[in-house]
């Protein structure tokens, strides 16, 4: 019971009703002292809500409503809801992605899949001197490079492949790509991409067979 009042005034013989608050609507109401005293000593529900309407719509345990990404239908459990920090209901991982991508405004511009493989390459490779993101080689961004290999390794995202902000930034995301295919070639660099779109949110055990794949592409050169 949201109680509005000090418990000692449930002892003032003058005071009939006191304030409570609703726990559905939140609207202020009164409420016989005797009755308080009932609910409270039979640890009732009743008296929480300001009307029938109220208690009822509470008993309803679920809610249709629309995915914030493409709008269809949702139903989604009041329980499923409470725990949505944002209060956005999403029809699959793939529209929360999507969503989250564009709207987020924080967090690193790396992506948590790069900073394990960066940790799992260095592990792996001591004595190999490797570069992460790096921006000079090339005069744009690299996702990886090992100069005494001549070897380059780009993880592309889902922003490589849809129009996440728009076919306009996809377009240029693209020609960026080409171009670092170019710059690459110009300089005797083998560019190797990996198409990272499938993993919706970071998992270790759905990361290594990528890491499999950069592993396998090191130790070819290696041999």
């Amino acid at each position: 019971m949201r109680v509005l009042f000090d418990t000692k005034e449930l002892l003032f013989p003058k005071t009939k009703k006191l304030p409570m608050k609703c726990e559905r609507c939140d609207e202020v109401f009164y409420i016989e002292k005797k009755l308080i005293k009932y609910y409270l000593s039979q640890r009732k529900n009743s008296g929480k809500f300001c009307s029938n309407a109220c208690k009822y719509s509470n008993l309803i345990t679920s809610a249709i409503l629309s995915c914030k990404k493409c709008n269809c239908i949702v139903n989604r459990r009041k329980s499923q809801l409470k725990k949505s920090k944002s209060g956005n209901v999403f029809c699959s991982t793939s529209c929360s992605a999507k969503y989250n991508n564009v709207h987020k405004t924080k967090g690193n511009r790396r992506s948590k899949l790069e900073i394990w493989i960066e940790s799992q390459l260095n592990f792996s490779y001591p004595n190999l001197i490797i570069k992460f993101n790096d921006k000079e080689t090339i005069n744009s961004e690299l996702d990886i490079y090992i100069s005494s290999l001549n070897l380059a390794i780009e993880l592309n995202g889902i922003f490589h492949y849809e129009p996440i902000h728009g076919s306009s930034k996809l377009s240029s995301i693209k020609e960026n790509d080409i171009r670092k295919f170019q710059s690459c070639s110009e300089r005797q660099i083998d560019l190797f991409v990996i198409n990272v779109s499938g993993q919706k949110y970071f998992q270790e055990k759905t990361s290594i067979k990528y890491l499999k794949i950069i592993e396998n592409i090191i130790n070819n050169r290696l041999l």
